[in-house]
């Protein structure tokens, strides 16, 4: 069995209430639940993480080495600026795979960049809340070799 560290940015907690057109309705404790079942199946266990501070998913990172297995992160906007996100992940040894709710290169223009991209080992975005299940499925492939 392999922890698996679920990590979300800013606004996910208000994930089901927060522009429903884009996100859609399901709060972060679906998305959780989601992310969980598909860990389940190949025998892992997920630890959820939800912080609006920048620093505090930093240290979620810093904790997650050597104990998880993988990280799965939605950085939420520090997608795009954070750039102690990116180093934090940089020293993170295991698969990591960054996910979005929406398509960010559908939207606006300082959308497009992301800073995790480049230390990710994926990316997945605009399959709603199903990409947490193939972020998942992704590291449990990963994992088993």
């Amino acid at each position: 069995m392999a922890i698996i560290s679920l990590l979300h940015g800013p606004n996910l907690n208000l994930l089901g209430q927060r522009e429903p057109h884009i996100y859609g309705t399901a709060t972060l404790d679906d998305v959780v639940a989601v992310a969980t079942a598909a860990a389940a199946v190949h025998g892992h266990e997920v630890e959820a993480f939800q912080s609006n501070h920048e620093g505090a998913l930093v240290d979620a990172i810093h904790a997650a080495r050597g104990r998880a297995a993988a990280i799965v992160i939605n950085p939420g906007a520090f997608t795009h600026y954070a750039w102690s996100i990116h180093d934090a992940l940089s020293a993170f040894a295991g698969p990591i795979v960054e996910v979005h709710i929406s398509n960010p290169n559908a939207r606006e223009p300082w959308r497009h960049t992301s800073v995790v991209a480049p230390v990710a080992t994926g990316s997945i975005m605009g399959l709603g809340i199903h990409g947490y299940e193939l972020a998942v499925e992704a590291i449990a492939r990963r994992l088993e070799g």
